[in-house]
C-alpha cells in the first residue's frame, strides 16, 4: 500500500487493485501543490468523502468528471453530487458497508458537522459527518477518523475493525487538538501507523505535527509525519 499526503485531510490510497483519493481538496489547499495534481488523479478508481465540507468535497466534482471514478459519500451528500453532475455516484451511511472491486469502506461515526453555503447564503445539511474504514483484501485495515472530536466509541470501532493504519486529524479549533488526537490513538486503538492530516493548511489551525507527535512519545505505534507530497508504504 502506498500512502500520499496531499495537505490538510486529502490522501491518495494506492494497492493492486485500487487507486483511491480521500477528500481531495486541492483548489484553494495553501499547502496543495498544483503541480502534483496530474500525478494525484492518474489512474484514479475511487474517490471517497467524509463529509460535505467544501474543505473535503474539494475538487471531487471536477476530478469525478474528468476521470470517471466512483464517488462514495453519505446517501444526502451522494444526492447533491448526482444533482451537480456527477455519474458514477455511490452512498452509504452510518455503520454501512460498501464493498468494492478489491476493498469495502465502513461509514463510522465521527463528531462534526456537514454542510454548504450556497452563494445566497443558505446553508444545505449534506448528512452526517463520518469517518472511514477501509478493508483491503491484501492490504491493512485503515481508518480515515475524517473531521473528529475523541468519543468513546472509537473503542467500539477497533473492537470491530481493528484498523492498523490511522489518518488522525490533529489540528484543533475544528477538530480535536494534537493532545487530545494522542490520547484517542493510545486509549481506544492498537494502530501499526499513525498518520497525522488536517494542520499546516489554514493559519487558524495549527502549523505543525508537534503537539501530536510529544504526546505520542512512548507510543507503541510508527508515527509518521510526511511532507505534503510525501509518501508512506506499508
Amino acid at each position: 500500500m502506498k500512502i500520499t499526503w496531499l495537505g490538510h485531510s486529502a490522501f491518495r490510497i494506492e494497492t493492486a487493485k485500487a487507486r483511491i483519493l480521500i477528500d481531495p481538496f486541492f483548489t484553494g489547499n495553501p499547502a496543495f501543490d498544483d503541480s502534483t495534481r496530474k500525478d494525484a488523479v492518474s489512474g484514479l478508481t475511487h474517490i471517497l468523502l467524509t463529509h460535505g465540507h467544501g474543505d473535503h468535497v474539494g475538487d471531487t466534482i471536477g476530478i469525478a468528471k474528468e476521470t470517471g471514478a466512483t464517488v462514495l459519500a453519505n446517501a444526502d451528500l451522494a444526492a447533491w453530487l448526482g444533482a451537480k453532475g456527477v455519474e458514477n455516484v455511490d452512498m452509504g451511511n452510518t455503520g454501512g458497508t460498501v464493498h468494492f472491486d478489491g476493498f469495502s469502506t465502513t461509514f463510522v461515526n465521527a463528531l462534526h458537522s456537514s454542510a454548504q453555503i450556497t452563494e445566497d447564503g443558505t446553508s444545505h445539511s449534506l448528512g452526517s459527518a463520518n469517518g472511514l474504514v477501509l478493508h483491503f483484501e491484501d492490504e491493512p485495515t485503515l481508518y480515515h477518523m475524517g473531521d473528529t472530536d475523541i468519543f468513546s466509541d472509537m473503542a467500539l470501532i477497533n473492537e470491530l475493525h481493528q484498523p492498523d493504519i490511522g489518518l488522525v486529524p490533529i489540528g484543533d479549533r475544528f477538530t480535536m487538538g494534537g493532545a487530545v488526537a494522542a490520547l484517542a490513538c493510545q486509549r481506544f486503538f492498537k494502530f501499526g501507523t499513525v498518520i497525522p492530516c488536517h494542520y499546516g493548511s489554514f493559519g487558524i489551525i495549527d502549523q505543525t505535527a508537534d503537539l501530536f507527535v510529544q504526546a505520542m512519545d512512548g507510543a507503541s505505534a510508527r508515527i509518521e509525519v510526511p511532507e505534503v507530497g510525501g509518501v508512506v508504504t506499508r
